[in-house]
């Protein structure tokens, strides 16, 4: 039996009888309300974004102050399709992906600030980037945590000052313009 996740332990007869698990098992509340957050972040991520998988950079949304800043994650794992061609046996997060991810994070930003959403028929778009620098590898296993702050908008053009980190440590630095376009 090959399986993604451990067995729900609500579903005990079956699972005592498959895996030998004890007559008494408690659910273990922790974990389901954090699998429960993440599954809310997704929705809120995927309201905000047109981006899908397997160009959508942003795992979860850790915090967000509506028109000053926002911090979301991406989860590097060897799954993720850029790693097998980038490079092979030394794999390397390409500096565009952080560039892109970091791009959305800041258009969940200026979405939720305007209170707008791709489904009323409003895009952002990823409309320049300035003074990108690259500092730190990232490779499978690495949490890739994103920073965008607010610098100002004008006629539809928000301009984000960016970065992005791994364990505390500066991965990539860059100032962003997204475009708020019809769709």
């Amino acid at each position: 039996i090959q399986a993604e996740r451990p067995p729900l332990f609500f579903q005990m007869p079956i699972n005592q009888k498959l895996f030998g698990l004890p007559k008494i098992c408690y659910l273990n509340q922790f974990l389901l309300r954090k699998e429960m957050k993440m599954n809310e972040n997704y929705s809120e991520i995927t309201k905000h974004l047109p981006h899908r998988k397997p160009f959508l950079f942003i795992d979860e949304i850790v915090s967000i102050e509506l028109g000053k800043n926002i911090h979301a994650i991406k989860k590097l794992s060897e799954n993720d399709e850029f790693f097998a061609g980038h490079f092979p046996n030394n794999p390397i997060m390409p500096g565009v992906i952080i560039l892109e991810a970091l791009a959305q994070a800041s258009g969940i930003l200026g979405f939720k600030t305007m209170n707008k959403t791709p489904e009323e028929g409003s895009i952002y778009v990823f409309a320049g980037v300035d003074n990108a620098r690259f500092k730190k590898r990232a490779i499978p296993g690495d949490t890739l945590h994103l920073f965008s702050e607010v610098l100002g908008s004008k006629r539809g053009i928000w301009k984000f000052e960016t970065k992005a980190e791994i364990n505390g440590d500066l991965a990539c630095t860059a100032t962003i313009l997204c475009a708020d376009r019809p769709a």
